[in-house]
This record gives structure tokens, sequence and C-alpha cells, in this order.
């Protein structure tokens, strides 16, 4: 019995040189750019390429290699966050177009799942990992990576060997007071969380430099720490709200806690956005288009993180970028319904 039966034959270079007229060494040649091959060639090899569907056999490309065209990502609990599918789309699109593919590990933020996790992608011989976090922090980069390529996606390192890709956090705390004094607002409160990593220090330093922008004085009172998540919004809400010179609009850490926020301004009689204006930060749509009204959000660049980071990947793994690079990517302030002028 013949097991091929049915089976679609792959397209390979002989076939390309057999129907341009050429030898399988020029196809090779056009197709991999290694050596100057005449234009007409070169185009008359692409279009049968295309034409016939051709496409290299990893396999073969692997051995040539040494490599497996396959690449980690693993996570704390990006894979289980919503907003951040985007992450891994981007880092997908960008395995792809090296023709790879992604494997995408989660460890629930658990070091013995994380360790698994590891062994698994060493096993599995990945020509790299993209080390990635939920929110923006600094991690140490476990030694069992060693000798394995590592790029980090929302996440920073102070060891200089590892390129980074990150949120400008400065920024996103900047153009939410901006935002907000456009509007008139003077009194602005800030929810943000206890932990001292980049995200909170960073979107704080932005609260304050886009306040004295303004020319607007800084109330510690104002700035409150808990938990970024709606239990951690609403205990700030009640602290803040709950005052006879309460402010105006609030800067929340995150979505989440905007959602908090939202639920004890309501528990009051407050109406958003009329009596307290809200910013979130992430753009979670499953709370951001669902609350009433529609929260005024910083979108993250999720896409764009884990498209640069696994591009970044692939340029250290094929010898055109030497040296580590540390990037910050702008963020979008999403303009809803979450703020007006301050009634007063």
């Amino acid at each position: 019995m013949d097991n091929n039966v049915g089976a679609t034959a792959r397209v390979g270079i002989r076939d390309v040189a057999a129907a341009v007229g050429v030898s399988p060494t020029t196809v090779s040649h056009a197709l991999s750019g290694a050596r100057a091959i005449n234009a007409d060639t070169r185009a008359r090899v692409l279009d049968a390429a295309e034409r016939l569907g051709y496409s290299p056999d990893p396999r073969a490309r692997g051995l040539r290699s040494a490599r497996t065209y396959t690449i980690g990502l693993l996570s704390d609990t990006i894979a289980v966050t919503p907003y951040a599918g985007l992450m891994i789309s981007g880092a997908q699109d960008a395995a792809v177009e090296h023709q790879s593919v992604l494997m995408v590990l989660d460890s629930h933020a658990i070091l013995e799942r994380e360790q698994m996790g590891i062994r698994t992608l060493r096993n599995h011989r990945v020509d790299g990992v993209v080390y990635a976090r939920m929110y923006h922090q600094e991690v140490i980069v476990p030694p069992e990576l060693d000798g394995v390529s590592v790029v980090l996606a929302n996440a920073s390192s102070s060891d200089p060997r590892f390129s980074s890709i990150v949120p400008d956090d400065v920024g996103i705390g900047l153009d939410a007071i901006r935002h907000l004094a456009s509007f008139g607002h003077r009194r602005i409160g800030f929810t943000t969380v206890p932990e001292s990593v980049p995200a909170s220090v960073g979107r704080e330093r932005g609260y304050r430099q886009g306040l004295k922008e303004a020319g607007i004085a800084v109330d510690e009172s104002l700035i409150v720490a808990t938990s970024g998540d709606a239990a951690g919004g609403r205990a700030a809400a009640r602290l803040l709200l709950n005052r006879p010179n309460r402010p105006t609009a609030i800067f929340c850490f995150n979505d989440e806690a905007a959602m908090g926020v939202y639920q004890a301004a309501q528990e009051i009689g407050l109406s958003i956005p009329h009596d307290v204006s809200i910013v979130g930060v992430d753009d979670l749509q499953l709370i951001s288009r669902a609350l009433m009204p529609m929260l005024t959000t910083i979108a993250l660049p999720h896409y764009e993180m884990g498209r640069w980071a696994v591009s970044q990947l692939f340029d250290h793994v094929g010898g055109e970028q030497a040296g580590a690079i540390q990037k910050q990517l702008p963020c979008t302030l999403i303009q809803r319904y979450s703020v007006a002028p301050p009634s007063s």
C-alpha cells in the first residue's frame, strides 16, 4: 500500500529550477540572496517559486544552520491575561515572518513551573527565548537560561547583556495628567501599588512631572498605594472621595483599579465624569469598554513589544545585532467618556 496516496508533494528547489530552466544552485542563490544573481533571472525564480508554492524545508534548513527555527515565549501570567494576548500575537507574527514556530509557556508566577518550562524549551533546542512579564518590572534572568539567546519583553534587567522592550511608564503618567489638566482639573488623585517596580515608580514620576508642568503643587495625601485590582481601587477611592476637599479626577494604576474607583464613586452617589473624572492604564477592553461611561485609558503597546522582542531575538541569533538594546515604547491615550471638566 502506498502511504503517500493523497499526500501533496512538497515543491522543492529542483522543481523551481526546472520551471525556470536554470540550475538548482542558481535557484538557491536567488532565493537566499547569498550571491549576486542576474536581476532578471532572480525575478523569474521568485515568480516561479511563488507560483508553484515553494517553501524551504525547515528540517534541511535546520541541519545546515544548526538551528531549530523554534522560539520560546516564557511568561509569568501573560498567556492568561486577556489584554496581553496581543503580545503573543505580535511575537507570533514576527516568528512567522522568520519561518519559525513560537512556543508559549506560562509559569503562573510559580518558580517550579518556570524551571520546568525552561527545561522544556531547552529540550526542544529553541533558538532563543522571549522572557516576558505581565507588567513592567525588573527581573533576574534565571541562570538555567545561560547559553540561550534571551530578550526581555515588558521587563528590564540591570544585566547589560540582555536586550529589553518596555512601555514608557513616565510618559504614561505624564500623558494622563496632561489630559486631565487640559480639562481644567487641578486636584488630581493617584492610585498606585505598594511594590516599588518600574511601572509604579515611572507612572508616579510622570504624575509628579505632569502636575509640575501644569503649575499644580503635589498633595501627598492624594497619592494612595493599594493593590492593583478592583478591591484596591475601591479602597483607594474611599480614602480619596470621602473627604471634604476631594479630588475632581483620579489617575489609576490600571483599568482594574479604575473599575474599583467607579464602584466606590457610585456607592457614595458620585457621577462619572461630572463629579469625578477617571483615567486608567492598559485598555483592558473587557473593562474599559464595559464600564459606563466607557473608560478613558492609556493602551500599552503589547503587540509591538512582542513583535520587537522576537525580531530582536532573530537579530541576535543571526549575528546582525552584537550588543544589547534597551528600548522604551510610547503609549497611546484612548479618549472615551470618563473625563469631563470639573463640575465646580
